[in-house]
């Protein structure tokens, strides 16, 4: 990994780390479909992860029994990282999503090499985990990361359903992982299906 401008040290691993936090830098650059609520422009990868990071200790008192919500946390922050060789793939975009997997996975064995291998080694594991959503942690970070764009979706007039144009049951085979998670949401998805129906947003 070469980083224009940086000076190395004595210490590799401190220049590995330093390096890495200098490329990861790169996700405030992969920007989402997912609009800011103050509609100015879409978030980037950076912020989204930041913000299902805080969400996961938001809303700890919901976890799934098992969950341990400060590991949650870390695999929100490390579960778009690959991204910043593969690239966004937007949700609703079935040809994107043909390759995502084959993506991603040369973008994690690039991106997790640079770390020391210790740090490879549990940031890979961390990524691997978040995908396979097989364990209470995965489960709960998992329903973090697809609550946070549909309530950005309520809040924005619909703006990726009506760019992206999926059907409620595309919108609901989404959100399903984060309803089986948490429970209690259901009663606020509904009333906001609803009224994106209404308004034109969604299509039945």
């Amino acid at each position: 990994m070469e980083i224009k401008n940086f000076i190395p040290g004595s210490d590799e691993k401190i220049n590995q780390l330093l390096r890495f936090t200098a490329e990861v830098d790169k996700m405030t650059g992969i920007f989402r479909r997912t609009m800011l609520l103050d509609k100015s422009r879409h978030e980037n990868d950076a912020e989204h992860s930041w913000h299902i990071a805080l969400m996961c200790m938001l809303f700890k008192d919901y976890a799934p029994a098992g969950c341990d919500v400060s590991r949650a946390c870390r695999m929100c922050l490390v579960h778009d990282l690959v991204e910043i060789y593969a690239g966004d793939t937007f949700a609703y975009d079935p040809k994107a999503n043909e390759d995502k997997e084959k993506r991603e996975k040369l973008a994690a064995d690039k991106l997790f090499s640079e770390l020391p291998e210790n740090l490879s080694k549990e940031f890979r594991a961390l990524w691997e985990e978040f995908d396979e959503m097989k364990t209470p942690d995965s489960r709960y970070a998992a329903a973090m990361d697809r609550i946070q764009p549909y309530l950005h979706n309520t809040l924005t007039d619909g703006h990726t359903w009506c760019e992206g144009k999926p059907t409620i049951e595309m919108v609901n085979k989404r959100i399903g992982p984060a309803l089986e998670t948490i429970p209690e949401l259901k009663d606020w998805y509904d009333k906001n299906i609803e009224n994106a129906v209404e308004k034109g947003w969604l299509k039945r």
